[in-house]
């Protein structure tokens, strides 16, 4: 588990490597707390805390994870300040005193590493490599100093953190991230109550066994590192679920986009190319591309009416009574209908009454309406049945010129 964790940490921070160059202040702040985390986890993998600890400083695993825990949590508190902002009011009292307990923390770490650091290599009795290296400084004063110091900060810091998400979690309004927030929230809890427990464990020690308390300390923090990665990839996660949502809405609408584009070439703001075309065209923009396509959707709908009888609509929801999705299937229908008039050359100058109205809120559901109408096959029967029934426009001359025009051999 302590593998996989710290794999699992490391490929969030290389993921997110780019965004020290191009990021913002939050996302810089995201990927030094997870670098940091990552580091402190490798330290507890059995051959990594090994290599350290039988090097020429020994136990230098345990400085080593406890000045990345550090960094993580300066980090994590540099994430909350760069979201939140600056105060602007009574109503973000919170936020200011968020803000001054950070600066606080950064204020007081570089003195509070220099004084782990000279602890460790001065009072610090590391006479042999430690299973535990908590549970070896154990009612020794030089360890209990250095790892009090230690946990203080750690616990203060977790509990700013652990604050600010929980609040920010009831205030988002978004589920992602109110469930993102919330595991953040949780893994700070349990570095808030952690520490206090280590640290009175350090300056009165239990009767338990070094492998014991390695075991607890390292589930500790292999919990602490899953909900804190889980929480902050939830909605880099959702957003790739949101793309890869929105690239399929793109490739179910193409057949019925193409062929109104092709057919009212006008209407089109780019000529259709092939499905995989389409797919390079779209990689960098997909949910303008989904605006735009439905939009373009609607207006070649829009331009059917002149080649729809008035009774057209009426005769193809009669005929998708039977049918599982039963108003999707009479506008496909009456689609298919229209534009096999339109094929033949007919047209009528007064335009047939519009589709019924939708309640569709949004592009997503609207796309999601238009892959319905897709979904709905329609045969050339079920065609000649709808203009037996409802009719047809009639005969346009300059459709039926242009029809034959772009029928005629070129030469």
């Amino acid at each position: 588990m302590l593998w996989v964790v710290a794999v699992g940490m490391t490929a969030t921070a290389v993921w997110r490597f780019p965004v020290l160059r191009h990021g913002n202040p939050m996302q810089r702040a995201l990927w030094t707390c997870s670098a940091a985390f990552a580091a402190t986890v490798w330290c507890r993998v059995p051959q990594v805390k090994h290599a350290l600890d039988t090097s020429p400083v020994t136990d230098l695993s345990a400085l080593v994870k406890y000045l990345t825990a550090l960094f993580a949590m300066l980090a994590a508190l540099r994430y909350i300040t760069a979201v939140y902002g600056e105060p602007s009011g009574n109503s973000d009292r919170h936020v200011a005193v968020s803000r001054r307990i950070s600066q606080v923390a950064h204020t007081g770490a570089l003195a509070t590493m220099i004084a782990l650091v000279v602890l460790f290599f001065t009072v610090v009795d590391r006479s042999e490599p430690s299973v535990d290296f908590a549970d070896a400084q154990a009612g020794r004063w030089g360890g209990a100093l250095f790892l009090t110091i230690q946990y203080t900060y750690l616990a203060a810091a977790a509990a700013t953190c652990c604050y600010q998400w929980a609040r920010a979690a009831r205030r988002a309004e978004k589920r992602a991230l109110k469930f993102g927030l919330a595991l953040m929230a949780a893994a700070m809890a349990i570095y808030t109550v952690y520490p206090v427990l280590r640290t009175l464990m350090t300056w009165f020690p239990p009767e338990v066994g070094a492998v014991t308390m390695r075991t607890v300390a390292d589930s500790v923090n292999m919990t602490v590192a899953c909900l804190w990665a889980t929480g902050a990839a939830i909605p880099s996660t959702m957003a790739i679920s949101t793309r890869w949502t929105t690239w399929r809405a793109l490739r179910k609408l193409h057949p019925l986009w193409s062929d109104l584009m092709s057919t009212f070439p006008h209407l089109a703001l780019q000529r259709p190319g092939s499905r995989f075309t389409e797919s390079l065209r779209c990689v960098s923009s997909l949910d303008v591309h989904l605006d735009r396509r439905t939009q373009e959707i609607a207006d070649g709908v829009e331009q059917l009416r002149h080649h729809a009888t008035p009774d057209l609509l009426s005769v193809a929801e009669d005929l998708a009574e039977s049918h599982d999705d039963p108003e999707a299937a009479a506008e496909a229908y009456w689609i298919r209908a229209a534009q096999q008039s339109l094929k033949a050359g007919k047209r009528s100058a007064i335009p047939s009454r519009k589709l019924r109205e939708k309640p569709l809120t949004s592009i997503t559901s609207e796309a999601h309406w238009l892959s319905r109408v897709v979904a709905v096959p329609v045969s050339p029967d079920l065609v000649r049945i709808l203009h037996q029934r409802a009719g047809e426009p009639p005969v346009d001359a300059a459709l039926q010129a242009v029809g034959r025009d772009s029928a005629a051999p070129r030469v």
